[in-house]
């Protein structure tokens, strides 16, 4: 394979490093490991925990501490949104578009909603100084039995 060849074959973690890169986050070796696990893949909801057992059976060495700070910052820089579910148990989403989630308590799985599924009439004008910048819907799920 030619030097012109080799430069078209994407590199692995290519597309993990140019997002980060475009979010302005250097792109360490932490980074880059876990933002191949969330990101390499269908959108998905993940707690920090769950990220952090994924990335130990990958073999990426990396503390629970970094991976709730790593989470915190792709938040931070609009990578990723955080849904907090009950106080101390946030899930976070890779999908960053406009929608909202149903909630199964019983599983505590989310599953997205349309954001054209909720009709919402009135939102109350928000305090002076301040605006509305996003809603979010979480529509809580028990079993029917």
């Amino acid at each position: 394979m030619g030097r012109d060849e080799a430069l078209k074959v994407p590199r692995p973690y290519a597309g993990s490093l140019e997002r980060l890169k475009a979010a302005g986050l250097r792109p360490t070796r932490q980074r880059m490991s876990l933002a191949r696990l969330l990101f390499e893949g269908p959108p998905r909801h993940v707690t920090a925990d769950d990220l952090h057992a994924e990335a130990e059976g990958a073999h990426v060495q990396v503390s629970l501490a970094t991976v709730y700070n790593t989470l915190h910052q792709f938040t931070k820089v609009g990578l990723l949104r955080e849904v907090a579910v009950d106080p101390g148990r946030s899930y976070f989403d890779t999908n960053t578009s406009d929608h909202h989630h149903y909630y199964f308590e019983s599983t505590g799985r989310l599953m997205d909603i349309s954001i054209d599924s909720v009709d919402l009439k009135v939102v109350p004008e928000p305090p002076p100084g301040s605006r509305v910048s996003r809603v979010d819907v979480i529509v809580r799920l028990r079993d029917a039995t």
